[in-house]
């Protein structure tokens, strides 16, 4: 059994992965933490997701002596921490040997230029940073099970690179156009008036701007238009991919694309069906959607996760499965 700590606990996104590793036969939480300036430090973590009234741990603060204790005691951690504070944290917790499963941005580009632009800050662990793999758990299964260094991907790049990366022998010049829209989990569990959900009008944001736009591309090796939105649901995230293929591309070519699939039991593809974020709430599948005019070229893929699951925390959940060999 692996003894996993989780820093970052009070979040969306840290109560949900607690649930699922508390679940999980495999693992046992060694620890549930907070910043040592939480407010929420020593709550029970019950006390703020009342759902999770069988999480008996409370909240603990990331003292020095904290760290110590998990170096002791975990085999691995995960941080669901914002990014300039899982640059630090990662890369100490790697050097002390356990294995790191990062939800945060910080170690998703390999290329050290991308991150003050796009995070605004400079890396200061390329050494570690070498090491990092992309966890598309579908995809980098090998990666994952040899590295130490896990750099769990963002939720749309997760939707939108499920759909795409088989059809990347496919596509023509033509940029995917990707419009996805996204649930207000997605902003955090801290409160700000223009994500209050009583605030929230469907709107695109981030246009041609957002940082999950070089995330697609570098994992794809193609150039994308990418423009997200944000709705007025609690959870989940409905991609829809414009794609143009190359001439003579049959319907049979797009299913032999997505037989990739076949053995995934996460992700479930249909023709001319087309998916809804409630397919998929509270789970950790992918469900996919496309059509195809073979007069144009052009196919129409959807792709439908929930954003704190499949684009968070069951997607970390499979790394460390993956990772742990069970």
């Amino acid at each position: 059994m692996k003894s996993i700590a989780i820093i970052g606990a009070s979040g969306y996104t840290g109560a949900q992965i607690t649930s699922l590793i508390d679940a999980d036969n495999n693992l046992v939480i060694q620890g549930l933490y907070v910043s040592e300036n939480s407010l929420d430090k020593g709550k029970p973590l019950s006390e703020l997701y009342p759902t999770y009234s069988h999480i008996s741990q409370s909240l603990s603060p990331l003292s020095a002596e904290a760290k110590a204790l998990i170096v002791k005691q975990a085999d691995g951690v995960v941080l669901a921490t914002d990014h300039a504070v899982s640059l630090h944290l990662a890369a100490w917790f790697f050097e002390q040997g356990l294995a790191v499963f990062d939800l945060s941005g910080a170690y998703r580009f390999s290329d050290t230029t991308q991150y003050p632009k796009w995070y605004g800050f400079e890396h200061d662990y390329p050494e570690v940073l070498s090491h990092a793999v992309y966890g598309l758990a579908e995809w980098n299964a090998a990666q994952i099970a040899d590295s130490k260094m896990i750099a769990v991907p963002g939720c749309y790049p997760t939707a939108s690179l499920t759909a795409l990366k088989p059809l990347s022998s496919l596509l023509t010049a033509v940029l995917p156009v990707i419009n996805a829209v996204s649930g207000v989990t997605g902003a955090g569990r801290k409160a700000q008036l223009n994500t209050s959900f009583c605030e929230v009008s469907l709107t695109p944001y981030g246009v041609l701007g957002h940082r999950h736009q070089p995330e697609i591309v570098t994992q794809l090796g193609q150039e994308v238009i990418f423009t997200p939105h944000l709705g007025n649901f609690k959870r989940g995230i409905l991609a829809t991919i414009t794609v143009q293929l190359k001439a003579g591309t049959t319907e049979a070519d797009i299913k032999a694309a997505y037989a990739v699939y076949d053995d995934a039991p996460l992700i479930t593809v249909k023709q001319n069906q087309f998916p809804k974020v409630d397919d998929v709430t509270n789970t950790p599948n992918c469900h996919l959607g496309w059509k195809f005019d073979p007069q144009t070229g052009y196919l129409v893929v959807a792709s439908a996760i929930d954003n704190l699951m499949k684009g968070a925390a069951s997607q970390a959940l499979q790394c460390i499965k993956i990772h742990f060999k069970y």
